[in-house]
């Protein structure tokens, strides 16, 4: 089958690592079930992927991507939850150490038919076009647990999302936004920050500005860079939701900040496959799209990482086998 896949690791090129070729399909583990994908999404996980990061070289070669739309062999046309827990593994599944995502130690979505647990497939609701089924996996589900599950932002909230660039960002805004939250955005490039605006952001500011007031939660994929400015923005009592530090990860801790005026610091990766189904439900009774940046033919996935790796994408990147 015709597969993107990781067969090497680039810390500094790493669309050299990336193959795009007819490949043997992997053996799939007792019950899991085959999906023939009909469009699959990248993240910025794919390109870490190909640097070496979370995927050593006794892994290699391995089929890339974790978000998918496609149809069983029994003809129901799903969504494809990427993380994949332990079978034994009861609750949250975000937090089972054994978790993975596939493309992790599983083959993943950017071929034509991937192989996932039954319990990892959820229906894909009715009208909707397989490009917006794969685009809410990975980056909106994350935003969607980080908003409404760690941080359990309500109606008439102000919150703050540091960096108006990136999938995470976008689907925080939309979502926000669309559940009554006032969704303040800070942001290093003009043009970005008029995007977020035409997302819902109810104002942007420039990265660092000092805020008109406080707010009731600060959302961080960002790191080092804005750290400080995070902490200070919020109320006594608020909290910042952590799901990446792209600038780095050791800002100083502000330590004083954070016990003086009682503050949250809260982790989040990724999300539960019940999350999913509410995500899914959400975007479809509000009418919630993610924005698509372009769409590929699988067999022209290298020029689809291409444009994931420029930073010039605003939306989801999204192949076609």
């Amino acid at each position: 089958m015709l597969a993107a896949r990781a067969v090497r690791s680039s810390p500094d090129d790493p669309l050299s690592a990336l193959e795009v070729a007819d490949a043997p399909a992997a053996d799939a583990p007792p019950g899991w079930v085959r999906v023939t994908v009909a469009a699959a999404a990248l993240n910025r996980h794919d390109l870490w992927s190909l640097r070496g990061v979370g995927l050593p070289a006794d892994r290699l070669p391995m089929v890339l991507g974790c978000d998918a739309a496609g149809t069983t062999d029994d003809g129901d046309e799903v969504v494809v939850h990427a993380v994949v827990s332990d079978d034994d593994f009861r609750g949250d599944e975000t937090l089972d150490p054994r978790r993975t995502l596939l493309s992790e130690r599983y083959p993943g979505t950017l071929a034509e038919h991937v192989w996932v647990p039954r319990r990892n497939l959820l229906p894909k609701p009715a009208g909707w076009s397989a490009e917006r089924a794969a685009s809410l996996g990975t980056a909106w589900l994350t935003a969607y647990r980080m908003l409404f599950t760690q941080a359990r932002a309500v109606p008439g909230q102000t919150v703050l999302v540091q960096g108006a660039a990136g999938g995470v960002s976008n689907a925080l805004i939309v979502l926000g936004a669309a559940a009554g939250l006032t969704v303040w955005v800070t942001g290093r490039d003009p043009q970005r920050r008029e995007r977020a605006l035409a997302w819902g952001a109810a104002a942007t500011f420039a990265s660092g500005e000092r805020l008109p007031g406080r707010v009731d939660a600060v959302f961080e994929t960002v790191g080092e860079a804005t750290w400080e400015h995070s902490i200070r923005s919020l109320e006594p009592g608020g909290c910042v939701v952590v799901s990446g530090a792209t600038t780095g990860g050791g800002p100083p801790a502000m330590l004083q900040n954070v016990f003086f005026t009682q503050l949250r610091v809260l982790g989040s990766t990724m999300g539960t496959r019940d999350e999913f189904q509410r995500l899914l439900r959400f975007c479809d009774t509000a009418g919630l799209e993610p924005e698509v940046d372009s769409v590929h033919a699988l067999a022209d996935a290298r020029d689809a990482f291409a444009r994931l790796e420029s930073g010039e994408a605003v939306g989801k990147v999204l192949v076609r086998p």
